[in-house]
């Protein structure tokens, strides 16, 4: 799911775009994107576009008379530019924006066959409340401020920092990357860690986040971010198993859990201590290595690769696949 830094770049590059521009016509390839009904899609036709906003992770269009449109790209959703005269064909196609004065449409595709992306036509600032989860912006904010959210409740730190009613626009991905830099556990809890610790955090946050923003934004230039994904060769640990640390070389550990996974270093993060899968841990009982070097030891007398991905895992679906991608 595209998070804060790489929606942050698609609204640099659409205003850069299309802001001013006029929308001259909707091409709807698939009805279920649109989640509203008051005003109708067609009402933002001949409406100019005047600016854009991030909402946590959607992307607002501002328009005039008053119009927003509101979307959520979800896990596979992606925005791709096309020609005019491109007749958006395909069963990932599901919107096309064509903008007066301009060759090119902007179009919405979401991989994979869960239709989760949405779009919403909004008439007045004030009804974008509900499109909110009131998570602190962390760029700017103070340490207070960042205190204050991540001590709201006593939950992991992985958990927090992607708990939208907590903070706002982080996500899976970024969330293993600002926890590997910080050298904290991702399962610590919120209200044991101290003061350095949060500082710390806060100050990872920010600089993970605008580092990544400077990096895609380098990436795209003056183009357009055709391949978004919660996947990158140069990331710490997130998506990277069982490859080596960067800064120490230890292989990559995750636990997986629901159709989510968090990836960490245990020599970095976790002082040498394995993390306990939910369904391995199960598996394994009281064979469950407790540090990097019980599982050298359990690979060595069994020859199995423990913990691997064990067969209760699917196979990533068509959307994640395409994300990846």
């Amino acid at each position: 799911m595209p998070e804060l830094p790489d929606v942050a770049v698609y609204i640099e590059r659409l205003q850069a775009l299309f802001g001013g521009r006029v929308i001259e016509r909707t091409r709807l390839k698939s009805p279920f994107l649109v989640r509203s009904f008051e005003p109708p899609l067609s009402a933002v036709e001949g409406q100019r576009v005047t600016g854009f906003r991030r909402l946590g992770k959607r992307i607002v269009f501002e328009l005039s008379d008053d119009l927003f449109l509101v979307v959520h790209l979800m896990i596979a959703g992606r925005f791709h530019l096309k020609e005019k005269t491109d007749k958006l064909a395909g069963k990932h196609v599901l919107l096309g924006l064509d903008f007066a004065g301009l060759d090119q449409t902007l179009v919405l595709t979401e991989a994979g066959s869960k239709r989760r992306a949405s779009l919403s036509v909004v008439r007045g600032e004030a009804n974008l409340v509900d499109f909110s989860r009131g998570g602190l912006e962390v760029l700017g904010s103070s340490l207070s401020e960042f205190k204050e959210a991540l001590l709201l409740e006593n939950r992991t730190l992985k958990r927090a920092l992607t708990d939208p009613r907590l903070f706002s626009g982080i996500g899976n991905a970024y969330s293993d990357e600002i926890l590997h830099a910080a050298k904290l556990s991702p399962v610590k809890l919120t209200r044991s860690i101290s003061d350095e610790e949060a500082e710390r955090l806060h100050a990872t946050t920010e600089a993970e986040l605008s580092a990544w923003i400077d990096r895609l934004r380098s990436e795209v230039g003056s183009g357009f971010p055709e391949k978004v994904t919660a996947f990158r060769p140069d990331m710490a640990v997130h998506g990277r198993y069982q490859q080596p640390c960067p800064v120490c070389g230890t292989k990559v550990q995750r636990i997986s859990y629901a159709a989510n996974e968090l990836n960490y270093c245990p020599t970095c993060q976790t002082g040498g201590k394995l993390l306990a899968d939910r369904g391995l841990s199960r598996l394994l009982k009281a064979d469950w290595p407790k540090s990097l070097e019980e599982l050298e030891e359990l690979k060595a007398t069994r020859a199995i690769a423990v913990p691997s991905a064990p067969a209760r895992i699917a196979k990533p679906s068509k959307a994640r696949r395409a994300a990846k991608e």
